[in-house]
């Protein structure tokens, strides 16, 4: 089960929206099929929900040696999991948020072994990134946005990335992370003032 890095979307506040309904089983019907061991009803939810949870992936971890084996591991955490799944329809929302919380330990774990020195620093694929119909001005931000984020803690960082290039709402940031409200505008906060500080300007109020 391999996927190549979506395009990016061309904003960096646009985002991409899980699955809607498609022809065929629905997500639930699919879902209690493969808690029964049918191979075809996983195959049939990696191949609709591949795209979403690679895009996710692909703004929160921007290269492409990383993504494959992140993506595997999503899908098959996934599927050994699928019988703590209180409502199979909900599928899309919750491989999404596994896929956000495994991101955030494997940012934590490669930010050890970097400090380590058991690991250097993955280069950014920003052309993948920002998309080749991206305008000059996002692409310049997006860009810019993601060499400061190296610098910032990990929580931070990926709540930062859900909502500034994913496009979340602060509650959808909050679901996906398993934090509460509160502590993702926190967060949030506290990543923008880091920022602000690092350009060498005062954060904006409100902003």
């Amino acid at each position: 089960m391999s996927q190549s890095p979506p395009s990016a979307r061309g904003s960096a506040t646009t985002s991409g929206a899980p699955p809607g309904p498609k022809a065929g089983p629905s997500d639930a019907e699919l879902v209690l099929a493969a808690r029964a061991g049918e191979r075809w009803a996983q195959e049939a939810l990696f191949l609709r929900h591949v795209p979403y949870v690679s895009g996710i992936l692909w703004r929160l971890i921007p290269n492409r040696a990383d993504l494959d084996d992140v993506v595997q591991d999503v899908f098959f955490t996934a599927f050994v999991s699928l019988h703590r799944l209180e409502n199979p329809q909900a599928f899309a929302s919750w491989i999404a948020s596994m896929a956000v919380r495994l991101t955030h330990k494997q940012l934590r774990r490669q930010r050890i072994a970097e400090r380590l020195g058991l690991a250097r620093r993955g280069e950014v694929s920003f052309d993948d990134v920002v998309g080749a119909d991206c305008p000059q001005d996002v692409a310049v931000e997006v860009r810019q946005l993601y060499v400061q984020v190296e610098a910032l803690p990990v929580a931070e960082r990926v709540a930062l990335l859900l909502r500034r290039v994913e496009g979340m709402s602060l509650e959808e940031v909050a679901e996906a992370t398993g934090a509460s409200l509160a502590t993702v505008k926190r967060r949030i906060a506290a990543a923008e003032e880091r920022l602000s500080a690092q350009a060498g300007r005062p954060r904006k109020p409100g902003a």
